[in-house]
C-alpha cells in the first residue's frame, strides 16, 4: 500500500472528522431543543441520519457473508471496501446513545411513545390505559429496550470484527484457515445479524407506531439496506478506481454484477413493499390499515407516489439497459438516485404519525428540516472518518486471499 494513498486517507479522514463534528454539533443542538421544547421531530431527524448509515453498514455485512456462504470470487476485491465500513458499526453505536439517554429524562416517551404510560392516545385514553400495548409490555418496556439495543449493536460489532479480523490477518499470513473461519461464521451469522436487524428496524423504526401489526417489516428492512449497500459500494469501488487503489483492478465486469444485483433487489424491495400492502389492505384491520391511511395526508401522498415512480419505477427501468451496468457515470447516477430515494423511504417510514388532540388527531406534516441534513452528513461524517482510518492502516485489497487472482482477471 503506497504512502501516498495513506496520506490521501489521512486527509479525507480529518477533513470527514470536522465535517462531522460541525454538522453533528448543529443536529444535536435541534435534538436538545426538541426534548426542551417537548418537539419530536428533531429527534426524528436524528434517527433518520442513523438509520440511513446503519443501513448501509448492515446491508454490506449481509453482502459480505453472502459472498462468502456461496463461495462467491468475483467480489473478493470488493469485499475489502465492505470490511473497511464496518469500522463505522462502533461510531453508529455510540452516535445513537443520544436517543437513549433521552429515554432517561422527564420526557422519556417524547420519541417512542409508548415509553411514556402517561402520553395521550388519539380520542381518549393515555398508552398506559390502552389494552394493546397491556399486550405487547412483555416486549415494549423500557429496560428490554435498552437490553436489546445494546445486544444488536453487540451482534453487529462481533460478527463484522471477526470478519475484518480474519480477512486482514490473511493479507499478513495467507493462512487459508482464515476464510474457511469467516465461511463457517457467515453460515451462522446471516441468520443471527438478520434476527438482529429485525429486531432494530421493529424497535425503531415500527415501534414509532406501536399499534401497528407487519410481519414483513423486517423483511423490507433487509431489502432496503441491501440496495443502499450496493449502491454505496458502487460508488466506493468507482471513487477507489479513480483515485488509485483500484486502479487497473476493479473491472467492467465487476460494476457491471453490483449493478445487477442492484437490480434485483430494487425488484425484491417493490415485492415486499406492496405485499405489505396488500397483506394489510387485504386484512382491513383498522390495527393495520391506519398505518398507511396517515401517509395519504397531510402532504404525504406525493411521497407515496415519489417512492413508487422514483425508487421503484425509475431506477428499475434504467438497470434493464445493458450500458447502464457498465457505462461508469451512469451506474454512479443510478446510485446515487437509490440513496437518495433510500433517505426519502425512511422519511416515508419514520416521520408520519398520530398527533393526538381533542377527540382525535391530526396526521404529523411532511416537513424538510436544516436538522435532517445536519444529521445525515454530520453522522456520515463520522462514517467516512471510520471508513478512511481503516483503509490507512490495511491493504486495499485482500492482497493473499486464495480467490484474489480469480477477482482480479474477473471478466463477463
Amino acid at each position: 500500500m503506497s504512502s501516498d494513498l495513506s496520506i490521501s486517507n489521512s486527509k479525507v479522514a480529518s477533513i470527514a472528522f470536522i465535517v462531522g463534528l460541525v454538522a453533528s454539533s448543529i443536529a444535536l443542538f435541534g435534538l436538545y431543543q426538541g426534548v426542551q421544547n417537548q418537539e419530536v421531530r428533531p429527534l426524528m431527524s436524528w434517527l433518520i441520519g442513523i438509520g440511513f448509515w446503519l443501513s448501509i453498514a448492515v446491508g454490506m455485512l449481509f453482502l459480505t457473508q453472502i459472498w462468502y456462504v456461496f463461495h462467491a470470487r468475483w467480489p473478493t476485491i470488493l469485499r475489502r471496501q465492505c470490511e473497511h465500513f464496518f469500522a463505522v458499526f462502533p461510531v453508529i453505536f455510540v452516535l445513537f446513545i443520544p436517543l437513549l439517554v433521552v429515554t432517561y429524562t422527564d420526557q422519556p416517551g417524547l420519541l417512542w411513545k409508548w415509553l411514556d404510560g402517561s402520553n395521550a392516545l388519539p380520542g381518549h385514553g393515555t398508552v398506559g390505559e390502552d389494552p394493546i400495548f397491556t399486550w405487547k409490555q412483555p416486549y415494549l418496556n423500557h429496560g428490554f429496550f435498552i437490553f436489546r439495543a445494546v445486544g444488536i449493536f453487540a451482534t453487529f460489532v462481533l460478527v463484522a470484527s471477526l470478519l475484518r479480523k480474519w480477512s486482514f490477518d490473511t493479507d499478513k499470513t495467507g493462512d487459508i484457515a482464515n476464510t474457511h473461519k469467516a465461511r463457517r461464521l457467515s453460515s451462522v451469522g446471516l441468520f443471527i445479524c438478520a434476527g438482529a436487524a429485525t429486531l432494530g428496524s421493529i424497535d425503531w423504526f415500527k415501534s414509532l407506531e406501536y399499534h401497528w401489526f407487519s410481519t414483513m417489516y423486517g423483511v423490507w428492512f433487509f431489502a432496503a439496506s441491501m440496495r443502499a449497500a450496493l449502491s454505496s459500494l458502487l460508488i466506493i469501488s468507482v471513487l477507489s478506481a479513480s483515485k488509485g487503489s483500484l486502479k487497473g483492478i476493479l473491472k467492467q465486469a465487476h460494476r457491471y454484477d453490483i449493478a445487477c444485483m442492484m437490480l434485483a433487489f430494487t425488484i425484491f424491495w417493490a415485492y415486499i413493499s406492496f405485499s405489505q400492502y396488500f397483506l394489510i389492505y387485504n386484512a382491513n384491520i383498522p390495527e393495520e390499515t391506519f398505518w398507511y391511511n396517515i401517509r395519504e395526508k397531510n402532504g404525504w401522498w406525493p411521497v407515496s407516489m415519489l417512492l413508487i415512480f422514483g425508487h421503484f419505477l425509475t431506477p428499475f427501468i434504467v438497470l434493464l439497459w445493458y450500458k447502464t451496468k457498465v457505462v461508469v457515470w451512469r451506474t454512479v447516477a443510478v446510485s446515487a438516485w437509490i440513496l437518495v430515494f433510500h433517505i426519502v423511504d425512511l422519511f416515508w417510514n419514520i416521520i408520519p404519525g398520530k398527533i393526538p388532540t381533542e377527540g382525535g388527531y391530526i396526521v404529523r406534516p411532511f416537513t424538510i428540516s436544516v436538522f435532517d441534513f445536519a444529521a445525515i452528513i454530520g453522522i456520515g461524517g463520522f462514517c467516512i472518518w471510520a471508513y478512511c482510518k481503516s483503509m490507512s492502516k490495511t491493504e486495499p485489497i485482500p492482497i493473499r486471499d486464495p480467490n484474489i487472482l480469480k477477482s482480479i482477471d474477473y471478466a463477463e
